[in-house]
Parts: structure tokens; C-alpha cells; sequence
């Protein structure tokens, strides 16, 4: 409490030293003052730096001294109470904040390193803290960006253990650009070849990503995903692999299982699947899988990712399929993974991994669930042996004297059928060679043999865990199963049996099985009628019996444990029982079959008729849906008529508007000539008489010259009819004049002469009459040539002024005068 700043100043570094190993004394007594003085003195970076240091030493519990379980749990303990004293007034925490701005390396430093320590001892209670405290998450951002290594990469595990567990700070932190600035920390510190940095930065990362949509989201939306591909660059060189790559490595891998968990909402895991794919990382992470020389648990961890980035989404499980390892002659990835699998010397992990990676490329896939049960039918079985097909290592590990292929393979085979009905039907036609001189033996009943043979129990869990799975919803495979006459007396017997804990798991399991059996029952077979198996198991077991029998399943200790998650995650072989889509499957019949057990005949025979009734319903609606989608498509085609008769009409009204305003423009230039029309006539008013006289000659001549040109015509043709009678005439008269015809030729001769004379006349009084007629009609146009002109004089006294159409006038009357001359010529000839 000095009022010298130096002497503060030497107090605060006495106090630093002593604050180490006298932490509850310094802390009790000096912890007010210290505060303080961070509020009092900023403006000298040393005193707040010696200040900050103090309280670090005070609240953290990073002693190495301090070796005893008991003094560290006593050191724990007095850090969070510290904290707790610090934190209480929260305008110390926001105060610790606006200090980090100082750029002073003596403040900023310890400054990152007591918020760190703070958030450590209460995280959730700091953490609240900063999210109320304006721009406090951004400030924290800022670290990432300082050019002093020291404080960045204190900064990243200062961001570590501000979003551990908080949605909302992990939401503002990607959004302040964390994405981006943590990728080019990890791609400046050389990808996984970096050191600790990287590690820690692909802690935040994870923290920031897990069970967080909103950010997965966001990592997808901005291409983040693209830039995780280099990182799986792995070169071929053996000994490239530090402690250090290794960890990398494994957050790495862990960082992309993160944005494809099957515990993500699936329409985000696929759209991460899709863009794996896509940037082709999906193909780099196949290649480490199919690399020499990888750690066994990068390998292990890799078949993990590979798993869930090709689970459920068909692209990447057809690629996966088409895989090939770098062998001679290559083979299927699928083959050389099913080979570990049922390899008892391959690592456990390992063997869980590869169960796990062929449980998700068959997951919704029936395409490769069809190709893996084709390679164990008869027509496509390589007979040469020269290759090995995944069908021949699952049958393989079935048969094989390791209890743990056994189950392994089972189950994988049981995922084969998974929801697949075809499949079910196909696998029963797989027939098995036992040995030299036997006929052969169907997989439905060799795997009945081996479970009568009283096998070990995980081996006896995987075979009626894939007969459930099989006969379940296949009432052909019910028939098959049925038809064997031993199996139903075996599993009564083992239902009845009164055996010890280990066993009931197997009882309750050969309970499942015949309830099945029942459920599934099509009555095909006389002998086992879902009746008849009621009444077996009502007198051999008991109803109550069995149900209780059917509960040892969901109440196995490990059952539960296998419902959670879809990867097969034991910690060691024996605990090795249960699948996880089994526990599915035995969730949805456990209800079903209790009351198939409880139903009487009758109850049957009414769910029945129930049945059919449903069915029909369903072809109905089925019907009608179909009608539904054809109709849906029809108006789909009116909707697009519709838009293009829409189209078509605008274009049209367009068109019309635009031809209406040419019209407009039309009608305004005609009236607009009217009126200018109007102002001519007007102005020649003097002139109306004759301009009436002038408007009509041009007719009148029209008129007179298209009957001139009638007249013309019609000469001609009289003239060319006189002609032919004269010859006529002539040669007549020749005829008389010749002498030598004697009288019975001259008299009809003659009278044919008579003949032809009269008519001569008769046609020259005709002609003569046309002559006289013409004569009429040229005189007729004399007279109306001399009327117009006459008419044309007074119009030309009247109007001296527009000379042209006088001289027109005169022109054509010489025109007709010439005419009417040269026809009263043809008419004297005539």
C-alpha cells in the first residue's frame, strides 16, 4: 500500500517469489492488494506482470514439486477456492480481460495463462462470465492472431478451456474466423508432421465441432472440409512415424469421424459424406488403409473413419466396393479386411475395427449386401480357387475352432440380410461341402448342427443371433428352418432347461428364435402350425416360462451397452456378445412375440382376416397413388402448357399494343393529310366547277377507251368472218361456172349450194346489222366527244392556272379523236 510506485513494485516481486511455496498464506493475505493493483496500476507493465504471476501461482495447480496423491488433492482443493474468491466479483474476470489487450509480451503472457488457469479450476462459472462480458470471446480471438508463438499457442489452450462444454462460446468463436486461423496454424506447423501446436489445435477444433450442428454446418458450408485432405498425406517411408505424427494423426482421423458420427442428424452426416468424397479425401484416407508400414493404431483408427464417412451413403459405398489393394493379382479392400477379421493373431481393436467397417459399407445398401451373399451361391464360386471371395472367409470364420471369428463372422453375415428379404430367400439356397463322400449340407442347417454340438457360448450367441436376424420377417426361411425335425426339439430343450447364469443368455436367445418361428409361421408346414407351437410350448415350457426366458436378453448386462452405438467397442473378447442392430431387432419382437404367445385360435384367425383386409386397403391406396403421381404428372405438363400459353399470350398482347399504336399513329397522319386535304380544296374554291370536270374526265376517257378497244375487236373478228365468205362465195361461183357435171350429181349439188347461199345471206344481214349498230355506237361517241370538249373550253377559260392538267386533257382527246378516225375509216371498208 506504499504510495511509490517502486516500492509496489518490490513488494509485488517479493510477493511472486513467496507466492509458490507459501500459496494459502500469500493468497489469503495478498490477494485483495493484488487485485488491487491490477485495477490501480496499468500504466506499468512490470508491477501487473510481477501482479498476474502471483495470482497464477496462487490459483494453479501446476506444482511438479508436489508428489503426494494427498497434498495434490489438498492443492486442487485450494485452487478452485481461490478461484472462487476471484471470481465472485465478476468485474475481476472482465478486468483480466481488458488487460489481455495490452500488447506488452510482461502482460499478456501471464495474463492468458491465470485466465487459463481460472477456467480450469470453474469452467462453467468463468465461462458465463466472459459470454456476458461485452466483446470478451472476440479479445480471447485476438491471441491467434499474436506474432509471438509463446502466446498463440497459450492462446489455443486458452480457447480449449473456454468451449469445453458451451454450445453458445463454441458458436461465437467459429464465427469470429477460428476455422480459418486454426487451419493455417496447422498447415504453417506442417500438417501432421507438426508438433504439439497441432495437437492442440485439433483439440479446439474438436471442441468447437463435436455434437455442435450449427458449426459442423458451417465447417461444411465454408469448404473446410477440402482443406483437411493434405493432412493425409502420409509418404511411404517407414520411418516418418514419431510419437508426436502418430497422436496427430489419430486427432486427425478423430476430427473427421466427428463431422460423419452416426450421432450427427443424418441429413448432415451425408452432406459431410458427399463433400469427403468429392474434395477426395474419402480415396485418401483408402490409401493409408492400403498402405505398408502404418502403425497398428493409426490403421485401426483409420478402418474406424474410413467406416463412418462410406455409412449409409450409397456413392461412397460403391466406391469403397471398387477398392483395390496393391497386391498381385489385386484384391477387393473388402477381402483382405475380412481376411484380418477372422485372423485370431490380427489385434483385437483391429478385428473390431474391420467387423465395424463391413457393418457400415453394408449399412442401407442392398446392392452390396446381394454382392456379398452372390459370392456364396453356387453359380459364382470360383472353382479353381485361385481367389478368395469375402462369401468364403465369412463361412470360413462361422466353421473356423476360434470362437471370436465365429461371432465376428456371424454377425457380419447377419448384417448381409439386414432389412433385405431377397437376400434371406438367396442364402438359402447356399449349400456347404462337409466332407469327402457327404452330401452336402445347407448354411441353414450347419449352423443348427453346430449350435446342437453344445459349442462355446460367444460361438452359439453369433449363430442364433444370425438365425434371428435371418428367419425374422422371411416366412420362407421359417418353412426351411421348421422343416428340420430336430431343430424345434432342440430348442424346447434348451428353454426348459433349468442351467446356470452364463446360460440364459442362450435360452433366452433360443426363446427368441421360436417365438419367431411363431410369429413369422405361414402355416405351410402341418406338422408346426402356429397353434401346434403354442400348445409345444404351453406343455414342454410353460408361456410364463418362456416370456421370462425371452427377458434375459434386454436384461443382459452387456445388451444395453451394445444399443448405444453402432461401432463395436469392447474392451475385451469376452465381452464380445451382443451387435447393436440386434438389439434393434430384439426391442421391435420382444412386445410382438409376447402377445403371439398370449393369443388363443381364434385371435389368430380374426388378425388374420385383419391381415388380408390390410393388405387389400393397401393395394387400394397403393392404387390411388399411383393415380395421385400420374395426375400429379399430368398437371405438371398443364402447369408447363399453362406457362407457355402464358408466354405465348404476352408476346401476343405485346404485339397487339404495339400494332394498336401504329394504327394511332395511321390514323393521326390521315387526319392530319384530311385536314391539310381540306385547306388545298379551300383555297381552289374560285375553282369548284371545273375541278368537279377535271375529277371526272379521267373516268369518262377510261370508259371510252375500253370501248374503242371493244369495237376494234369486234371488226376484226367481222372482217375475218367476211373474208372466209367471200373464198366461200368464190369457190361457189367456180363450182357453177365448171362444166361436164352431169344432172343426178348437179341436183343434190345444187340444193346444197341453195342451202349454203341462203345462209350467206342470212349471215351478211347479220353483219350488216352490226355494221349499222357500230355506226350508231361511233356516232354516239362523236357527239361525247364533242360534248367533253366543249366542256374541257369553258374549263380551260374558267381555270388558265394549272396548265398540266389541261395539257392531259387536250392529249387524251387528240388520243380518241386519232382513234375514232381510224374507225370510222375501217367502217367505210367494212
Amino acid at each position: 500500500s506504499s504510495t511509490l510506485l517502486d516500492d509496489r513494485r518490490n513488494a509485488v516481486r517479493a510477493l511472486k517469489s513467496l507466492s509458490k511455496k507459501y500459496r494459502l498464506e500469500v493468497g489469503i493475505q495478498a490477494m485483495e492488494h493484488l487485485i488491487h493493483v491490477l485495477q490501480t496500476d496499468r500504466s506499468d507493465s512490470e508491477i501487473i506482470g510481477y501482479a498476474l504471476d502471483t495470482l497464477y501461482n496462487i490459483i494453479s495447480n501446476d506444482e511438479e514439486e508436489e508428489v503426494e496423491e494427498n497434498s495434490t488433492r489438498q492443492s486442487e482443493d485450494l485452487g478452485s477456492q481461490f478461484t472462487e474468491i476471484f471470481i465472485k466479483q465478476p468485474e475481476n474476470v472482465t478486468l483480466l480481460l481488458s488487460l489481455l489487450e495490452e500488447f506488452d509480451f510482461h502482460v499478456r503472457w501471464p495474463g492468458v495463462k491465470l485466465l487459463t488457469s481460472l477456467l480450469k479450476q470453474l469452467g462453467p462459472q468463468v465461462q458465463q462470465i466472459i459470454l456476458v462480458s461485452p466483446m470478451g470471446v472476440s479479445r480471447l480471438m485476438d491471441l491467434l492472431a499474436d506474432s509471438r508463438e509463446v502466446i498463440r499457442n497459450d492462446g489455443v489452450l486458452l480457447l480449449q478451456a473456454l468451449t469445453r462444454s458451451n454450445g453458445a462460446i463454441q458458436k461465437i468463436v467459429a464465427f469470429e474466423n477460428a476455422f480459418e486461423r486454426l487451419l493455417d496454424i496447422i498447415t504453417e506447423e506442417g500438417n501432421s508432421d507438426g508438433g504439439i501446436v497441432v495437437e492442440d489445435c485439433l483439440i479446439l477444433l474438436q471442441n468447437l465441432l463435436k455434437n455442435n450442428n450449427s458449426n459442423q454446418n458451417f465447417f461444411k458450408e465454408g469448404s473446410y472440409i477440402q482443406r483437411m485432405k493434405p493432412w493425409f498425406h502420409v509418404g511411404d517411408e517407414n520411418s516418418g512415424w514419431s510419437a508426436q505424427k502418430v497422436t496427430n494423426l489419430h486427432v486427425m482421423l478423430q476430427l473427421v469421424r466427428v463431422l460423419v458420427s452416426p450421432t450427427n442428424p443424418p441429413g448432415a452426416t451425408s452432406s459431410c459424406q458427399k463433400a469427403m468424397f468429392q474434395c477426395g479425401l474419402l480415396q485418401q484416407l483408402c490409401t493409408i488403409l492400403m498402405a505398408t508400414g502404418v502403425p497398428a493404431d493409426i490403421l485401426t483408427e483409420t478402418i474406424n473413419t474410413v467406416s463412418e464417412v462410406i455409412r449409409g451413403y450409397q456413392v461412397n459405398q460403391d466406391y469403397f466396393a471398387s477398392v483395390n489393394a496393391p497386391s498381385n493379382p489385386p484384391r477387393p479392400a473388402i477381402v483382405v479386411l475380412l481376411m484380418s477379421m477372422v485372423n485370431e493373431r490380427q489385434p483385437f481393436v483391429l478385428r473390431c475395427a474391420v467387423l465395424y467397417c463391413f457393418q457400415c459399407f453394408l449399412y442401407k445398401n442392398q446392392k452390396g449386401q446381394g454382392e456379398i451373399v452372390s459370392t456364396l451361391l453356387p453359380s459364382t464360386i470360383d472353382a479353381t480357387g485361385n481367389s478368395v471371395s469375402a462369401g468364403q472367409l465369412l463361412c470360413g470364420g462361422l466353421f473356423s475352432t476360434d470362437s471370436l471369428s465365429n461371432w465376428c463372422a456371424a454377425v457380419a453375415l447377419a448384417h448381409a440380410l439386414q432389412e433385405n428379404a431377397t437376400q434371406k430367400e438367396q442364402l438359402l439356397r447356399v449349400q456347404l461341402a462337409t466332407s469327402i463322400g457327404n452330401p452336402p449340407v445347407s448354411l441353414l442347417q450347419q449352423c443348427t448342427n453346430i449350435l446342437s454340438q453344445g459349442s462355446k457360448i460367444q460361438t452359439r450367441v453369433g449363430l442364433l443371433m444370425l438365425l434371428c436376424t435371418w428367419l425374422s420377417n422371411c416366412p420362407i426361411a421359417v418353412t426351411h428352418f421348421l422343416h428340420n425335425s430336430a431343430n424345434v426339439p432342440f430348442l424346447t430343450g434348451q428353454i426348459a432347461e433349468n442351467l446356470g447364469e452364463e446360460e440364459q443368455l442362450v435360452q433366452g436367445l433360443c426363446a427368441l428364435l421360436l417365438g419367431i418361428s411363431i410369429y413369422f409361421n405361414d402355416n405351410s408346414l402341418e406338422s408346426y402350425m402356429k397353434e401346434k407351437l403354442k400348445q409345444l410350448i404351453e406343455k414342454r415350457i410353460g408361456k410364463e416360462n418362456f416370456i421370462e426366458k425371452l427377458g434375459f436378453i434386454s436384461k443382459h448386462e452387456l445388451y444395453s451397452r451394445a444399443s448405444q452405438k453402432p461401432q463395436p467397442n469392447f474392451p475385451s473378447p469376452e465381452y464380445m456378445i451382443f451387435d447393436h442392430e440386434f438389439t434393434k431387432l430384439v426391442k421391435e419382437l420382444e412386445g410382438v412375440i409376447t402377445k403371439a404367445i398370449y393369443k388363443s385360435s381364434e385371435e389368430d384367425k380374426k388378425e388374420e382376416e385383419v391381415k388380408k383386409t390390410l393388405e387389400q386397403h393397401d393395394s387400394i391406396v397403393t392404387h390411388y397413388k399411383n393415380m395421385i403421381r400420374e395426375q400429379d404428372l399430368q398437371l405438371e405438363e398443364l402447369k408447363q402448357q399453362i406457362s407457355t400459353l402464358k408466354c405465348q399470350n404476352e408476346q401476343l398482347q405485346t404485339a397487339v399494343t404495339q400494332q394498336v399504336s401504329q394504327i394511332q399513329q395511321h390514323k393521326d397522319q390521315y387526319n392530319l393529310l384530311k385536314v391539310q386535304l381540306g385547306k388545298d380544296n379551300q383555297h381552289q374554291g374560285s375553282y369548284s366547277d371545273g375541278t368537279q370536270v377535271n375529277g371526272v374526265q379521267p373516268e369518262e376517257v377510261g370508259r371510252l377507251r375500253e370501248e374503242i378497244e371493244e369495237l376494234k375487236s369486234n371488226q376484226e373478228l367481222l372482217q375475218s368472218q367476211l373474208a372466209e365468205k367471200d373464198s366461200l362465195i368464190e369457190n361457189l361461183k367456180s363450182s357453177q361456172a365448171s362444166p361436164g357435171t352431169n344432172e343426178q350429181s348437179s341436183a343434190p349439188a345444187s340444193a346444197r349450194d341453195s342451202e349454203q347461199i341462203a345462209e350467206l345471206k342470212q349471215e351478211l344481214a347479220t353483219l350488216k346489222s352490226q355494221l349499222n349498230s357500230q355506226s350508231v355506237e361511233i356516232s354516239r361517241l362523236q357527239t361525247e366527244k364533242q360534248e367533253l370538249l366543249r366542256k374541257t373550253e369553258t374549263f380551260a377559260k374558267s381555270a388558265p392556272a394549272p396548265g398540266e392538267s389541261e395539257a392531259g386533257t387536250t392529249a387524251k382527246t387528240t388520243d380518241v379523236e386519232g382513234r375514232l378516225s381510224a374507225l370510222l375509216q375501217e367502217t367505210k371498208e367494212l
